[in-house]
């Protein structure tokens, strides 16, 4: 398959990609994989030049989430070692968002690990939202905290929150092999939940929990049927005491693969290029920026990660700029 004309065809108007497309894209060989991120490039390029936008994580409650998903070391069946501690106040989170202004970042996202916001949990980040967008309004803020109804959802909006995310995880058919607390469709609610209000969705994936490449291009498509703005790509880094602590990372060549399929699927949504990089990507972290446009820096809510300086001198080397600065 010609991977540019696939480009241009999607960029020009024409018709938008296929499943099977899509799925070519994924068993694409080693050989076209400089090809496929050539492709996938043009698109990116359209819609977001060469800037890369930089995302801080708060884990606002830790440790103490009591769903039962397989891959979480915060899962009530994760015998991982994690610091478990509950809400943090509103100080605590406002301080976070100071953290991420210096690290250059445009989005703060707060975490908490639950099943849905508690009503104090929503008295804290309300209270903690109107504070950050009183102090810096060019900040944007996510927030990410389970199971929502429409009035909570409602309430972070008028507090000042921009963003709620709520990832799918995974294809429908594979879901239940990870999780068996709540459905596959839960989540697909709270997603139309957020859009229903007016807030921006952050929704995406994590890759490597033993789905089938089918099943990481039904996620795709799914996110993309969600009009998703932001889809964040996980790659499985296995934790000691999860279910999934023995699997295999993906290689560094199917996470490049993966992310230019999503890239090619949802053309003009931010795709960031999320947990589990450092580890699963290493040395080619920097070809992550031909398909992906954003990415987490400084760490992750349970592991570190690489650093906001390594990750501003990886950006630049690879020819691109942090963009989207707060305060400017």
């Amino acid at each position: 398959m010609n991977w540019e004309v696939l480009a241009n065809r999607i960029l020009d108007g024409g018709n938008a990609i296929t499943r099977d497309e899509a799925l070519a894209i994924l068993n694409s060989p080693d050989e076209e994989l400089l090809a496929v991120l050539q492709a996938s490039f043009l698109i990116r390029k359209k819609y977001f030049g060469k800037k890369v936008s930089l995302h801080v994580l708060k884990n606002a409650k830790s440790g103490v989430c009591p769903e039962d998903c397989s891959f979480c070391s915060q899962s009530k069946t994760s015998t991982a070692e994690v610091e478990e501690y509950e809400m943090q106040s509103a100080e605590e989170i406002v301080a976070g968002a100071k953290v991420a202004t210096d690290m250059q970042a445009l989005r703060y996202c707060v975490v908490t690990s639950s099943r849905a916001p508690s009503e104090n949990e929503m008295q804290i980040i309300t209270a903690a939202a109107a504070r950050i967008k009183a102090e810096n309004p060019h900040l944007e803020l996510c927030a990410s905290m389970g199971f929502l109804t429409e009035e909570k959802a409602r309430r972070l909006k008028e507090a000042g929150v921009d963003r709620f995310n709520h990832n799918l995880e995974t294809s429908a058919g594979f879901y239940p092999s990870i999780c068996s607390t709540h459905q596959y469709e839960d989540r697909v609610a709270t997603a139309k939940t957020v859009k229903k209000v007016g807030l921006d969705l952050c929704c995406g994936g994590l890759i490597g929990m033993g789905e089938t490449r089918e099943d990481r291009v039904d996620l795709a498509l799914a996110l993309k049927e969600l009009d998703t703005d932001s889809a964040p790509i996980n790659f499985l880094d296995p934790r000691e005491g999860t279910d999934l602590e023995n699997s295999a990372r993906v290689s560094p060549n199917d996470c490049l693969r993966t992310l230019a399929m999503f890239r090619f699927v949802l053309t003009s949504s931010e795709v960031r290029v999320a947990g589990g990089r450092e580890t699963c990507l290493r040395g080619l972290q920097p070809l992550s920026l031909y398909p992906a446009n954003s990415m987490f820096t400084n760490g992750y809510l349970t592991t570190g990660g690489q650093h906001f300086e390594a990750d501003k001198q990886m950006i630049e080397d690879a020819g691109f700029e942090v963009g989207h600065l707060v305060n400017a």
